[in-house]
């Protein structure tokens, strides 16, 4: 029912399921997400966890909401988890502070964009979001090269999930690590998502939200260049401004 008016009639609502994530036969995750791509998600949380994928693609099994995943260096131990992950935040359920961290080495990439380019970005992410369009209900990343290409767009309730999917979806078209590329995220930037970027080797990392105080910490401390606010031409960047070229 809408109002004004009182009317009833159909509405189209984002679609959240749990998936739960196998990782060599034992499970890591229950993640909510928006099913679509469960197998770039998989990729990408392998990835963003220090993981490296081998043999064949992941396995899903949709009616049962599982995957399954072969990975090097798989310690259970290191990924136990007190909580399932919900869609609005991937580390919630983390066991203890330092299972939050995963290495990751110094971001160097020497890439230098226009500010323009950078301003732009939230734009051309927004208009390739059709399930956002119908919806209202999802965030979206969006992996572009350094001519501001639109490489993959990926939606989902939860931002950790759309980035996961964006990184699984670059370790398939062989782009790892991605030091010539810039993520655009729709939401706020948190401590999760720069992780992430710096686990995938990104330089930069842009956002139509504020960074969290984590955010800012760590992307200073890992080499990315941070914007946030990017709307209207304008935006505020945090940490390694140098990136940028008026």
């Amino acid at each position: 029912m809408r109002f004004p008016g009182g009317l009833t009639e159909p509405d189209e609502v984002a679609v959240e399921e749990p998936l739960e994530i196998r990782v060599n036969g034992a499970p890591v995750a229950v993640t909510m997400r928006t099913p679509g791509h469960d197998e770039e998600l998989a990729l990408g949380f392998l990835l963003s966890e220090g993981l490296r994928p081998t043999g064949a693609s992941p396995s899903a099994d949709l009616a049962a909401n599982t995957i399954e995943a072969t990975a090097e260096g798989f310690d259970p131990a290191r990924l136990a988890r007190n909580f399932y992950t919900t869609s609005s935040c991937g580390i919630c359920g983390k066991g203890a502070l330092e299972a939050i961290a995963v290495d990751a080495p110094r971001v160097t990439s020497d890439l230098r964009v226009p500010v323009a380019l950078v301003t732009g970005l939230p734009d051309r992410l927004r208009e390739a979001q059709p399930t956002f369009t119908a919806t209202g209900g999802l965030h979206a990343t969006g992996l572009f090269d350094e001519r501001g290409e639109l490489l993959c767009v990926r939606e989902d309730v939860g931002r950790h999930n759309a980035m996961d999917k964006a990184i699984g979806w670059a370790f398939g078209a062989g782009l790892l690590p991605l030091g010539r590329h810039v993520f655009c995220v729709s939401g706020r930037l948190s401590f999760e998502l720069v992780q992430k970027a710096a686990v995938a080797g990104c330089p930069l990392v842009a956002a139509v939200g504020a960074p969290s105080t984590l955010a800012v910490d760590l992307a200073g401390d890992r080499g990315l260049t941070l914007c946030g606010f990017v709307r209207d031409g304008r935006m505020n960047v945090y940490s390694e401004s140098w990136r940028l070229e008026a």
